[in-house]
């Protein structure tokens, strides 16, 4: 069977898994970058671990966790486990911000706009989670 002759054979990728690829690769470059400020000890990163009524010092744990998830999340095979961690992980977020009164959309909410964008990422290059969690047939 000719590819060219039918497009709509296994070899192409489909237009909703590239831009799944795309949204995820967006989302776990931003949390790697938030994670690399936490390892590498940045004073605004440490600030405002205190601002949120940490001790600077857990920014670095909170890093590795986060780095953690990350790897697990790009890698294709734990994708759902990394994606299960960071949700986790961005719950923590929401309760940190809600814990200091910071501003619901702009501050708090921001966690959960990041975790929707990941799963839709993930959903887009994986279908099949739409069944799993019993959302399609």
């Amino acid at each position: 069977m000719d590819t060219a002759a039918n497009p709509t054979t296994r070899t192409t990728p489909r237009l909703g898994a590239k831009i799944g690829v795309v949204i995820s690769v967006l989302v776990g470059a931003f949390l790697a970058v938030d994670a690399a400020g936490k390892l590498a000890g940045v004073s605004q990163v440490k600030e405002g671990t205190e601002a949120l009524g940490f001790p600077a010092d857990q920014a670095l744990v909170m890093g590795v966790v986060l780095t953690v998830c990350v790897v697990a999340y790009a890698v294709p095979r734990t994708a759902v486990l990394g994606g299960l961690g960071i949700t986790a992980y961005l719950g923590g977020a929401v309760t940190a911000n809600m814990r200091v009164e910071a501003p619901l959309f702009s501050a708090t909410l921001f966690a959960v706009y990041l975790g929707v964008l990941m799963w839709v990422g993930m959903v887009l290059r994986r279908p099949e989670l739409l069944r799993i969690a019993g959302l399609a047939r």
